[in-house]
């Protein structure tokens, strides 16, 4: 999908809202919408022809305002957009140029305008405007960036695939002994090498009775002799993340370990197979929830079976219990059950994965059968 269609669907969207423009703030969503990647902006899109204007210019107006440090980049990146290099901050010479240029009602995401920004819109305007100019509105652009286009999956694929090699290596290094954070290390340095941009998130590495800890992010805590090593990691790829989580064990594993290991690795498999599209994201978790039931296990599963990703690592849909949302081809979510007995050990397997019509495509193949170093 080309930047001026995703233009024209946020437009398209907010006219269904009953706004004739649109604030964007939330800088994945600038990214998405214009190209745009610095870290200061406010986009605004208005339909032309909804507003009455007469213009002989595309009926979608997008006007981004950044800073004087991204001359250079808004001008390059932000091809077919508008740019403003604002004298003031670019939140507030936005909304001027809203007022200024006639702006009947403009929409600004509920999810990601804060209090304090809402009240600096507000004083930006002329005090007759301030109740009646802003509207709150759903999360337009983020339900327009569930589902990904061919570039979009190309990307995402990409990167999910560099996870793969870097677990590939990572295998040949762990040792009993070395600390959490030097597995870490490793895998981040290994990540820069192969041409990441950066991580996804802070990356995880909890060994042994750690391993309990859902988000247990890499200490100086030595690798056990004995035990699990659960690494939960992504990188990011022209803008894009990826997510995967592998847990390993180090030593010969008990019978508890490994049949626990057995019916995580079950639940798992069981949530892939029910993705495809049309499916409901709360069916999904319910089908790995039923299998660590089986198992007596599901009192230790205490999070969500996944979610979806893109230019953020969190995006929604979840899937979550009770959650309600279908999924639909094209959208890339995550199955990532886990169990974590505190005092004990925690096991959880990730992959990320691309809906399609008739199920789903991993992508993110690395071996999940049992691997004991």
């Amino acid at each position: 999908m080309s930047l001026n269609a995703r233009k024209k669907s946020a437009a398209d969207a907010a006219k269904a809202a009953g706004v004739d423009a649109l604030l964007v703030t939330h800088l994945p969503d600038v990214r998405w919408l214009c190209g745009f990647t610095g870290s200061s902006a406010a986009l605004v899109l208005r339909n032309e022809a909804a507003s009455g204007a007469r213009s002989t210019r595309s009926p979608i107006r997008a006007v981004l305002f950044t800073d004087g440090r991204y001359i250079a980049q808004a001008n390059a990146e932000a091809v077919g957009t508008e740019v403003v290099i604002a004298t003031k901050p670019p939140l507030t010479e936005s909304c001027e140029w809203i007022a200024s240029a006639g702006v009947k009602r403009c929409g600004f995401d509920r999810t990601h305008t804060t209090v304090a920004a809402l009240d600096n819109m507000r004083k930006a305007v002329p005090a007759k405007r301030r109740k009646s100019l802003f509207v709150a509105v759903d999360p337009l652009i983020a339900k327009l960036r569930q589902i990904k286009d061919a570039g979009e999956i190309a990307s995402l694929r990409a990167a999910a695939l560099l996870g793969c090699r870097l677990f590939d290596h990572i295998l040949s290094f762990i040792q009993p002994g070395m600390t959490e954070m030097a597995v870490a290390a490793e895998l981040e340095h290994a990540a820069r090498l192969a041409g990441a941009e950066g991580m996804s998130f802070e990356t995880i590495v909890a060994s042994g009775e750690r391993s309990a800890l859902p988000h247990g992010h890499a200490t100086l805590a030595k690798l056990p002799k004995r035990g699990f090593v659960t690494m939960d990691f992504g990188v990011v790829l022209d803008g894009y993340c990826s997510d995967m989580t592998r847990t390993i064990h180090i030593g010969r594993a008990s019978a508890e370990e490994r049949n626990a290991y057995d019916a995580v690795l079950e639940a798992q498999e069981a949530g892939l197979a029910a993705v495809r599209a049309g499916v409901v994201t709360g069916d999904v978790d319910a089908v790995t929830r039923s299998v660590l039931r089986r198992a007596k296990l599901d009192q230790w599963f205490t999070h969500s079976t996944g979610h979806s990703l893109g230019l953020e690592i969190h995006e929604d849909p979840r899937l979550a219990a009770k959650r309600t949302e279908k999924l639909k081809a094209g959208m890339i979510v995550t199955i990532e059950p886990g169990i974590y007995m505190p005092g004990k050990f925690g096991i959880r397997i990730e992959d990320s994965v691309l809906v399609t019509r008739s199920g789903c495509e991993i992508l993110t193949p690395s071996p999940k059968a049992w691997i004991e170093l």
